[in-house]
């Protein structure tokens, strides 16, 4: 039987986690309180801090160290969560130390189960605790240190929503087969087109490729969610080579080999690194060709030397997926900004970056490198995109 995870700190959030799960069951619905405190807890959980504490590394709750202790019990709890089937929905409540803890467990929950985390941290920059999952984040108004007139209000609030959302999972999966495409201002003519010529046979999910973007996509071809990928916009790996902004992980890429799905891909926007606004570019970059895209964006030309250097590590990560794979290249320009005429048009630099795929790239009858004479935003490009997928994942089209 699947029951509402009431999760937090019982040495500092008892009287909280007691009060929220009586809200749960007063509802209606059947909650299960587990503590992650590093302490002694102040009320009886279902489920110990020493149990979730098993899932990590010996001696977890043994030293003096408060902030190892919640490192490490992050850690046990990701694992411990990673280990449950029967969790219908999860609610969270912490400071700065629960936050932490907590959602380090609820980003290994599948996309679409439910995850609400009420923290005092909720109205600042949530990025590191919510990741690319969808976690909600729910300001406590109050501190969480005992109850009082809002923080009751607060938290019964956060118990209905709770319990809404766990009462009627939503059907995540559709009757077509999704795809994923990533997509930049300066390549959304290409995906626009992609998107249309690939017709009503699969359901197309774009995503915007400013390094959570990719990071989502990715998780979701993790989970199933995803039968393909037309990884059309790969800029992020430029950025996370760079110190650009919107940077890939390490990981990027890394998911194709994992799952082998049908992959096709290309450079699109490779010829740009992301920067905030213009004073916040690293003065080692003072020199370089820039493009202002609006107040806060600043874009920077790569150069050949990068390209050969981007073109080498999209390369490396390609040999290593046994799964369908297509490297489209673009000879006639990488992005808008690419194309003749263009501010970053630079056929050295493109020529840089293709050469590199090619001499990288261990091409067998599963993984080609296609050369598209056209620009990246030109209809010829999206017709080469949509062959080459359809010809390595035409399962999708008869489901």
């Amino acid at each position: 039987m699947k029951r509402i995870f009431v999760v937090g700190t019982a040495d500092t959030k008892g009287e909280e986690l007691a009060f929220l799960a009586g809200q749960i069951r007063a509802l209606g619905a059947d909650p299960l309180v587990v503590d992650v405190g590093t302490r002694a807890a102040t009320i009886t959980p279902d489920i110990s801090a020493s149990d979730v504490a098993a899932f990590g590394a010996p001696g977890l709750l043994d030293g003096d160290d408060r902030g190892v202790a919640v490192a490490g019990m992050a850690k046990a709890f990701a694992a411990f969560t990673s280990s449950r089937s029967d969790i219908a929905g999860m609610i969270g409540i912490g400071g700065g130390g629960g936050t932490s803890i907590v959602t380090a467990g609820m980003r290994t929950l599948p996309i679409g189960l439910p995850k609400l985390m009420v923290s005092t941290l909720a109205s600042g920059d949530v990025a590191p605790y919510v990741g690319v999952s969808d976690i909600v984040m729910m300001p406590s108004i109050t501190d969480l240190a005992g109850l009082n007139r809002i923080s009751r209000v607060v938290l019964s609030n956060a118990a209905q929503a709770i319990v809404a959302m766990s009462a009627n999972p939503p059907v995540v999966a559709g009757s077509k087969p999704a795809v994923g495409l990533t997509m930049f201002g300066v390549t959304t003519t290409a995906v626009t087109q992609i998107v249309e010529r690939l017709g009503a046979d699969v359901e197309p999910v774009v995503f915007h490729a400013t390094g959570t973007g990719g990071r989502t996509m990715e998780t979701l071809v993790d989970s199933g969610l995803l039968a393909g990928v037309l990884d059309i916009t790969t800029t992020e790996i430029a950025d996370y080579l760079f110190g650009g902004v919107l940077p890939a992980g390490a990981d990027r890429l890394d998911c194709i080999a994992r799952t082998k799905v049908p992959y096709v891909g290309s450079v699109g926007a490779c010829d740009m690194i992301n920067f905030w606004a213009r004073d916040t570019v690293p003065e080692r970059y003072a020199a370089r060709l820039f493009y202002q895209h609006n107040a806060n964006v600043t874009l920077m030309r790569t150069t050949a030397e990068e390209n050969h250097a981007i073109g080498e590590w999209i390369g490396g990560k390609l040999n290593l997926c046994d799964g369908p794979v297509r490297l489209l290249i673009p000879e006639g320009g990488v992005s808008a900004l690419d194309a003749p005429g263009g501010l970053f048009r630079d056929e050295a630099a493109d020529a840089a970056l293709f050469a590199a795929l090619e001499r990288t790239i261990e091409q067998t009858p599963r993984r080609r490198i296609i050369r598209v004479p056209h620009h990246i935003n030109d209809p010829a490009f999206a017709d080469a995109a949509v062959a080459a997928f359809r010809e390595i994942a035409g399962d999708l089209f008869h489901h």
